[in-house]
């Protein structure tokens, strides 16, 4: 049975400023003595007035087109509420990755911080990307997998480089080919990224994929856009740049030379029209249900000849309605899809129910790709929870009797507490209880992760008990007691786990994560010791993330996944009940046992603890 699908967010990536139609000779390098005469006259067509290049001034590459694809991904996952190591399915469109080898998926993975997934490289020119929208739409809506990313990226400038076609003898005294010459002002860089889930986003909009159609005519045309020369390319025994003796006879003769066969334009406008009249034809489209006509074309003039055959046929379609962003971003090949719809996704336009579809035409060899998606979710201003700036607590006070060695120990922990607590805050699980991002299955996940390190916290309170020496016996007792108030409140999560939705017998079958793991072998390690006062410091850290952190946490979680205060009834306990902790901490504190070295050790135990509580939220969901 196949599901739905929804693209929940929307990412993009440009590289660095965006270039004037006065910059941009300057930026790809001029051929020859004299500025292009060429350039102003195919600006004049096109309408563009900016766009981005991944190249400096000196024609050197500032973002690989992986880097940048991973860019788009990057802030495509960072405008959702899902984590990138949630992400099951990569898939990645290019005209050309930064090496013929390995594919550009794999390459784009390799720049992403995220675990092992299926990844699918798609290659080939504009519609390309909906190539990899249908593949990625497919795998999610089958079930095979929850979500996927899908990214479009394109670098078209490093084949425009002047310095390419001086070598080849162009400048002064030899023209570079209109056909090739005509790309360098048209072409621009960036990338795009889709997110799809099975469900629409918890709050704001998404949009439901309706049709993803695909029509390839290469079987009755040439190429039209190539790499190559025309000669060669178009010759009954094709001849490629490979198929050269060496790289520079295929440099000298334009084997690696963008071509555009401009002559066959009109073709590919005629046939995009009519496949859209098809759908019109097949039932699959309605043009009254058309809310937006998100439309690429490489030129403003073949917007205004797409438009004469459509009213031909019978179609008017309001100007207001069609959405582009080519006059600002450019021509960027296969990454303009996503761009595009990214750019009306995030314009403000959108309303529920509204129906967009998307018309991407492939002049490579007559491919055409359109998308029919419907808008979803709420766009009300209060539809999403409204972000929370992340702040420092005020160090969880240890009362002293005055002695300087208690005031030295107490300002270095509150040191050790700031640092804690500033990179505690940038742990994803916490950054979206901040963002407004939190969902339902993190605050499952986090709970989940919880149970087995609360478990194992009443066994090493009660270790380091059962190791304090008889003359410290008060201090055995506060250990002792601390151990009896908290050798229960695993169930207590438990509770919260299962009125969220969860398996109690998947939370209590559940393991430690590598963060966790190490965490509770440390801790018992220490606690195995004779007199192991050095664990003052780790339950410094332990206790006051109840003390200053919990309820925090407890109020986010709760206000942005509208729970009952029931449903957080663990954090916000441990707001409370963490108070008399600290006063058996203060007990120890002033029970005489400090020393020079048991300050430092306690500093110490502190420091680990803290980063090894941070590695254990970091690794939330992998076991």
């Amino acid at each position: 049975m196949q599901r739905r699908c929804f693209i929940t967010s929307v990412g993009q990536f440009f590289p660095g400023e965006p270039v004037t139609n006065e910059q941009m000779e300057a930026r790809l390098g001029q051929i020859g003595p004299r500025p292009s005469g060429l350039r102003e006259r195919v600006l004049r067509q096109n309408k563009i007035e900016q766009r981005y290049y991944a190249l400096d001034n000196n024609q050197h590459t500032t973002h690989t087109n992986a880097q940048m694809a991973a860019r788009a991904v990057r802030d495509a996952i960072g405008r959702s509420t899902l984590d990138l190591k949630a992400v099951r399915l990569l898939v990645a469109a290019t005209s050309q990755g930064d090496l013929p080898l390995p594919g550009f998926a794999s390459m784009v993975h390799g720049e992403l911080d995220m675990p092992p997934c299926e990844i699918a490289t798609i290659h080939g020119i504009c519609a390309s990307s909906v190539v990899a929208l249908r593949h990625a739409a497919l795998a999610v809506g089958s079930g095979e997998v929850p979500n996927a990313v899908c990214v479009a990226s394109e670098f078209a400038s490093r084949l425009l480089k002047a310095s390419r076609f001086q070598a080849q003898g162009y400048g002064e005294g030899k023209r570079l080919p209109f056909e090739t010459e005509f790309l360098r002002w048209m072409l621009s860089d960036g990338a795009g990224a889709l997110l799809l889930a099975n469900e629409p986003a918890p709050a704001g909009l998404s949009l439901e994929i309706e049709t993803v159609a695909l029509k390839s005519y290469a079987s009755q045309f040439p190429p039209c856009m190539f790499v190559g020369t025309r000669a060669e390319v178009l010759a009954a025994q094709q001849v490629g740049w490979l198929d050269h003796p060496d790289y520079e006879t295929a440099s000298r003769a334009g084997a690696i030379n963008l071509h555009q066969s401009t002559e066959l334009l009109t073709d590919v406008v005629r046939l995009c029209v009519n496949g859209v009249f098809e759908l019109i034809e097949e039932g699959k489209l309605d043009p009254k249900g058309i809310d937006w006509w998100v439309t690429h074309y490489s030129s403003h003039l073949f917007r205004e000849q797409a438009n004469e055959l459509f009213v031909r046929g019978g179609l008017t379609i309001d100007p207001d309605r069609v959405f582009t962003n080519l006059y600002t971003s450019g021509n960027v090949g296969s990454a303009s899809f996503p761009l595009m719809l990214g750019d009306l996704f995030r314009s403000g336009k959108l309303k529920p129910d509204q129906r967009i579809v998307c018309i991407v035409p492939e002049s490579g060899r007559f491919m055409f790709g359109y998308v029919i998606v419907r808008v979803v979710g709420n766009d009300s201003p209060g539809a999403r929870p409204t972000a929370v700036a992340p702040s420092v607590s005020a160090p969880p006070d240890i009362k002293t009797s005055g002695s300087p060695l208690e005031e030295s120990l107490v300002r270095q922990l509150a040191g050790v507490w700031t640092a804690f607590e500033t990179r505690l805050n940038r742990v994803p699980i916490v950054a979206k209880m901040f963002d407004g991002r939190m969902t339902l299955q993190d605050y499952r996940d986090l709970l989940f992760n919880l149970r087995q390190q609360v478990i194992d916290g009443s066994r090493w309170i009660s270790r380091a008990a059962s190791n304090v020496t008889r003359e410290h016996f008060p201090i055995r007792s506060a250990f002792i007691g601390h151990s009896r108030d908290e050798h229960r409140d695993f169930e207590m999560i438990e509770r919260d786990y299962a009125s969220v939705g969860g398996n109690v017998e998947e939370i209590r079958a559940g393991q430690k994560n590598i963060g966790s793991t190490a965490l509770s072998e440390y801790i018992l390690s220490r606690a195995s010791r004779e007199n192991p006062f050095d664990l003052i410091g780790a339950m410094f850290i332990i206790e006051g993330l109840g003390r200053r952190v919990a309820a925090r946490w407890a109020e986010l979680i709760r206000t942005q996944l509208k729970l009952d205060p029931r449903q957080v009834s663990f954090l916000a306990y441990h707001s409370a009940s963490d108070d008399v902790h600290f006063e058996r901490l203060d007990a120890a504190v002033q029970s005489g046992i400090l020393t020079d070295k048991l300050v430092d050790e306690i500093v110490t135990a502190a420091k680990v603890v803290a980063r090894l509580y941070v590695l254990q939220l970091e690794e939330i969901g992998n076991v």
